[in-house]
């Protein structure tokens, strides 16, 4: 038996509710994993709210470590007493141990925590494929990054320092600007107080910048487009404000942008790759060149809390369960 979280219908942090469920033995395939921390992210709030439709009842959660209690036949890359951290296509993270595929489950180095490895691993891979599988960037491009002191923010931040890649971010105060800027932000605009398109025209001697990482969605859009260089592309990957409004292909022509919505569990299919991306994020944090930063731990008792603080945007760097 497992401690789990469930949804039987979608709604707001209140339908969070957690019972002792069975958890069985792997079938081919697949892991039984004992989690030691999970991580939380916003697309666990569109799933829970209804904005992703899922069927119910439903666990939630996709990000989280711990130890391999048992493997499945075929599976090679993992053993009994392992320690490993994925993130995965599957929802049900949120629980103390269950039994799921293991394709996108990645052994985790031993100079990773597991408390690292649960808050890394969704944000990690999402800043590996922005940065390095949707558009070709190199040293010395510009990128506007919204929504920059969160989890997936700052990894971005360090991630494009390490890469010679210049990074304006955005946030919605002094202090996550500040929180951007020292983690290897170029520049940082507070989107509450300033035009951030003007701003970003500013800082970029009227060219604007080469792509836009947004995954805030309805309240950034427009300023997000209008940030871009001719030729520049647009990325969004995420609704934080809500889905991006209705737009024409025509509105895109005056300065032939590039507009692509790819997702992290598009890119983590095939095994290979998903062990690929978690490589080369692995090599990342243990060579020093991106940190971790978790700023919140709720108990797994706790998550309606920690759904609450996350949705308010009280929350900077990431934010895990303890198990």
């Amino acid at each position: 038996m497992a401690k789990t979280v469930i949804i039987e219908k979608t709604g707001g942090p209140e339908v969070l509710t957690i019972s002792d469920r069975p958890v069985g033995e792997p079938g081919p395939g697949e892991i039984r994993i004992r989690h030691k921390a999970v991580g939380l992210n916003f697309i666990d709030c569109y799933q829970r709210s209804g904005l992703y439709p899922m069927q119910l009842p439903s666990g939630l959660g996709r990000e989280a470590a711990g130890i391999v209690e048992a493997v499945g036949e075929g599976v090679t890359h993992l053993k009994v007493g392992d320690r490993a951290a994925y993130a995965a296509a599957v929802t049900g993270a949120y629980c103390e141990a269950w039994v799921m595929p293991a394709a996108q489950v990645c052994p985790l180095p031993d100079g990773i925590s597991f408390e690292e490895g649960a808050a890394m691993m969704l944000k990690g891979m999402t800043v590996e494929y922005l940065f390095h599988r949707t558009t070709p960037l190199k040293k010395g491009d510009t990128v506007l990054f919204h929504a920059a002191a969160g989890g997936v923010g700052l990894i971005a931040c360090q991630w494009a320092k390490s890469e010679g890649i210049n990074l304006i971010a955005t946030a919605g105060s002094d202090a996550k600007c500040q929180l951007a800027l020292d983690h290897g932000a170029d520049h940082a605009i507070n989107y509450n107080t300033e035009d951030f398109p003007a701003r970003v025209m500013e800082l970029t001697g009227g060219k604007g910048v080469d792509v836009v990482m947004d995954s805030v969605g309805a309240s950034t859009w427009e300023g997000s487009l209008a940030s871009l260089k001719p030729l520049g592309m647009m990325v969004s990957f995420g609704s934080a404000s809500g889905p991006v409004p209705a737009f024409t292909l025509a509105s895109l022509a005056t300065k032939s942008l590039k507009v692509t919505r790819p997702t992290l569990f598009t890119h983590i299919t095939q095994h290979e790759d998903c062990q690929a991306m978690a490589k080369h994020l692995f090599d990342k944090v243990l060579s020093g060149a991106v940190t971790i930063r978790i700023d919140q731990r709720f108990p797994l008792d706790e998550v309606r809390a920690a759904h609450e603080a996350l949705e308010a945007r009280k929350t900077t760097g990431s934010t895990i369960l303890t198990v």
